[in-house]
């Protein structure tokens, strides 16, 4: 009876025909090709869009109040534009500049250390999520002005043209990243290597490179877009009663510029560290399974699995723009739900037919997990998926001003700015538990079904949609950037009204993006955990143990530490901005001269670049150093604790700060009444409340998925030194063993 299992496996063996290698590179190669594509398709309908001030249809009104024609204001319109892409150019230049040192200076320690393959592999990396990053951030500032100019026209034709402006993000991210991780593997795999896992375990440089990429871009673009939005606020808001894009205010084009830089090129460049980290941790864990003798296409399985989501995302675009026309102000936020919802559902069945084509009947993982059968690898893949889904809505719940607990929080702020405060740290930390509880039952099923690998499913299953989550994240920078050019122009009441109501759809996208991407950060950092703890040989990570304990704690300080670090950054930068503003307030109210946008995006520039080093030191250093000198269980139990405080952590932050910022925007819409609108005490209560929110939900809370993701990745590249230095039992080489 006990050869039974060992029988049956033998017969799947026998029965399983393995699929042919050049239809697993077509299921990789054919989505991707059709994803760069489309993506091409979408840039050029965007790129198309004349703007003349031309109305097209039964629409006669002006662009601008009181104007008898068009060509000025379409000429303002195209100049502060200009600004804004001139602006994120030159941030993204001079901070490239900076990201091509690290990747020299870290390959060539990589290099030696560990593999020039590894090296290579996260040179590939680096530069794919650079000019992801780069891609997304161009197509956004040139969409931006369009998106203004389409929303005059009408509603439908404004919001098709953020939608699809994002949509160019989201496509050409995915592909290019498919693409050129298949072709690391494809040339991996014609090398000669001892074993498979030596092979694999060399692409985790492909994933270490995006994401250290991700981590300068969120953190930098973090810094630079709150020092200049809260530089803004401080000024103009409090100090002079401006509206939030008043042009008279020298820093809201680095405001708007900040919106590119940190939620498009960061956003982006965080969610393609996921995607890749997540990949490359499923194939270190199925190189060191017995997957390899079914075949190439079993092992390409998380690849393809990735890829699939492209073509569905394709097919979800085109149900939506046939299905769900956007023709009121009330059907925006739904139908970029439906976009999630539509793509999920698709999603699901594709998943399940890729894993029925792929895999064997069953196969082992290790010597818990000797028979996962196709159901134990679906089970996972479709609870990430729908898991994503849940803390995405709700995460919308405790944000959208749709709901009660953003409603509260505006109640709240009649009274005083301390009473939204200690009510929005409330919302933030109530949001935690719902995704929490998610991610332990998907983590739990998927443990107990296919061990750490199905835990690197679930987290490529709650990125099976990426391409949907990165258009809808995309489109929110793109509407805030309309709106804000649309107030800058000073257009009419009717095309405000329009690019408002996109942007409060934004805002809400924005905070459900940065949820996925932090669900998806925690699912992703206990995979690399696991690829990490077979490479360094660690079978039991007991906390009773004091290295593993003394590790636990300062994993668990080091997201603190981080978003101090951010934090005070953005304050300082911000003190620096008010001040220069208030020094140029005087002499432009007076007209003696005109705002100097260009000087308050040099400071933006200057202290982004500089303040982002050492949280990147904090995040890089510690697991290193840890392993280094207190081996490898030290570094097991700091990467625990990074998990565990810092996903809380994140959530929490990133939650309070969106609900602040949408109780201010509920008051500034007549939510409250009339007399509690823009300039009452409870509208200045609520500015407070967003300003001590900017940081929270766009630099530090967004930025600490990359620190769990980070550390993780490092610990697995670097995981055989760090066994190099540990002693038999997992402590320090200095410490003999009795």
């Amino acid at each position: 009876m006990e050869a039974a299992p060992e029988m049956l496996a033998h017969a799947h063996e026998t029965m399983f025909q393995a699929p042919s290698e050049s239809s697993g590179a077509f299921l990789v190669i054919c989505p991707a090709v059709i994803g760069l594509v489309w993506s091409l398709k979408e840039y050029l309908f965007v790129r198309g869009i004349a703007i003349d001030g031309l109305a097209s249809g039964s629409l006669t009104a002006p662009l601008k109040s009181g104007a008898n024609l068009n060509e000025e204001t379409v000429a303002l319109m195209k100049e502060i534009a200009g600004y804004i892409a001139d602006g994120a150019d030159a941030f993204l230049f001079k901070e490239y500049q900076y990201m091509a040192w690290y990747i020299v200076i870290f390959s060539a320690l990589i290099a030696p250390l560990i593999g020039y393959a590894t090296a290579l592999a996260f040179v590939v990396g680096s530069v794919t999520s650079i000019l992801c990053g780069f891609l997304g951030m161009r197509v956004a500032v040139f969409t931006n002005v369009r998106t203004t100019h389409e929303s005059w026209k009408s509603l439908r034709a404004g919001f098709n043209t953020a939608v699809r402006g994002g949509s160019v993000m989201g496509f050409s991210l995915v592909s290019l990243g498919v693409l050129n991780l298949f072709a690391l593997i494809w040339y991996f795999n014609s090398l000669e290597w001892s074993s498979p896992s030596e092979c694999y375990e060399a692409l985790a440089g492909y994933g270490l490179g995006g994401s250290s990429i991700a981590l300068f871009g969120r953190v930098g673009g973090g810094i630079y877009t709150k020092a200049a939005d809260v530089g803004a606020d401080l000024s103009g808001k409090n100090e002079y009663g401006m509206d939030e894009d008043d042009p008279r205010n020298p820093a809201c084009i680095a405001d708007n510029v900040g919106d590119n830089v940190g939620d498009i090129a960061g956003m982006g460049a965080d969610l393609f560290g996921s995607f890749a980290e997540a990949t490359c941790a499923a194939l270190v864990i199925a190189a060191s399974s017995d997957l390899p003798k079914y075949g190439f296409t079993s092992m390409l399985y998380p690849v393809i699995l990735s890829s699939s989501g492209i073509a569905v995302g394709v097919l979800t675009m085109i149900i939506i723009g046939m299905t769900c026309p956007v023709d009121d102000l009330s059907q925006i936020e739904k139908v970029l739900k439906y976009i999630l919802v539509v793509s999920t559902a698709i999603q699901t069945p594709v998943s399940i037919a890729a894993t029925y084509y792929c895999m064997p009947p069953s196969f082992s993982v290790d010597a818990e997990h000797p028979n996962v059968t196709r159901m134990d690898c679906i089970i996972p893949v479709v609870l990430g998926l729908w898991s994503g889904l849940a803390i995405g809505f709700v995460t919308e719940y405790y944000t959208s001003s749709t709901y009660t607990p953003v409603r509260e929080i505006a109640e709240s702020q009649k009274i005083s700015a301390a009473t939204g405060i200690i009510y929005g740290l409330a919302v933030g930390y109530l949001s935690c538990i719902v995704p929490i509880l998610c991610l332990a039952v998907t983590i739990a099923i998927s443990h107990i079904l296919a061990g750490m690998y199905g835990i690197a499913l679930a987290a490529l299953g709650m990125l099976g949609t990426l391409t949907m989550g990165l258009t809808i994240d995309a489109y929110g920078p793109i509407s805030d950037n309309a709106g804000g050019i649309a107030e800058m122009s000073e257009l009419g009441p009717e095309v405000r009204r329009r690019t408002d109501a996109l942007d409060a759809a934004g805002n809400t996208t924005a905070a459900i993006g940065k949820g996925f991407a932090i669900g998806s950060a925690a699912l992703v950092s206990l995979a690399l955990f696991g690829a990490f703890t077979v490479r360094a040989d660690i079978t039991v990570v007991d906390i009773l143990n004091p290295w593993v304990f003394s590790g636990l704690l300062y994993g668990a300080m080091m997201p603190y530490a981080f978003s101090a670090l951010t934090m005070k950054s953005v304050g300082e930068a911000a003190n620096d901005m008010v001040k220069e503003c208030m020094e140029q307030f005087p002499k432009i109210i007076s007209g003696e001269c005109k705002p100097d946008y260009t000087r308050c995006i040099t400071i933006s520039t200057e202290a982004s670049l500089r303040e982002m080093i050492l949280p990147g030191v904090l995040v890089i250093g510690s697991p290193l150093a840890a392993g280094v000198l207190f081996g490898r269980n030290c570094t097991a139990g700091l990467l625990a604790g990074a998990l565990v405080s810092g996903v809380q952590l994140a959530i929490s932050m990133s939650n309070t700060g969106g609900a602040w910022d949408n109780a201010k925007k509920y008051i500034e819409s007549g939510g409250l009444g009339p007399e509690f609108g823009k300039g009452s005490s409870a509208h200045k209560n609520a500015v407070t409340g967003d300003t001590v929110g900017d940081p929270l939900k766009d630099t530090s809370g967004p930025a600490l998925n990359i620190l769990v993701k980070l550390s993780a990745i490092m610990s697995l590249v670097f995981g055989t030194v760090i066994k190099n230095c540990s002693n038999s039992e997992g402590g320090p080489f200095w410490l003999a063993v009795h």
